[in-house]
């Protein structure tokens, strides 16, 4: 992408994403800025609070929807009707290990749901 755009590209991970936004949304103060993801830019609560935060500091906000695993879901013939909560499952660090997934997967088994479990690529 730096080549084809000539622009400088930064990688980041979600705890990245949720510690470094306030610097994305400084430069967006300034100059037009981009931020790419994979899948629906709106499945991910980290996102819409950027997008938020970004129209409430007057920055425009753009969006250019992509597929996500919810479509490819229904594509495959899954009743989204079907699934209970959908969970994110975080890449565990030495000092991180959140498990309060586990919680919503037991709920979802109990009430004969589908869980849709996200993991962090």
């Amino acid at each position: 992408l730096e080549e084809f755009y000539q622009k400088p590209v930064t990688l980041m991970d979600r705890e990245a994403v949720e510690t470094e936004c306030e610097d994305m949304l400084a430069m967006a103060e300034k100059d037009e800025v981009a931020f790419l993801v994979v899948g629906d830019v709106y499945g991910a609560t980290t996102h819409t609070d950027i997008a938020v935060r970004a129209k409430e500091r007057g920055i425009k906000v753009r969006v250019i929807h992509n597929a996500s695993i919810m479509n490819a879901c229904s594509a495959c013939g899954l009743q989204l009707y079907s699934f209970g909560q959908t969970v994110s499952i975080c890449f565990f660090t030495d000092t991180w290990k959140p498990d309060s997934f586990i919680d919503k997967v037991i709920v979802n088994q109990k009430a004969g749901m589908h869980t849709l479990a996200l993991l962090d690529i």
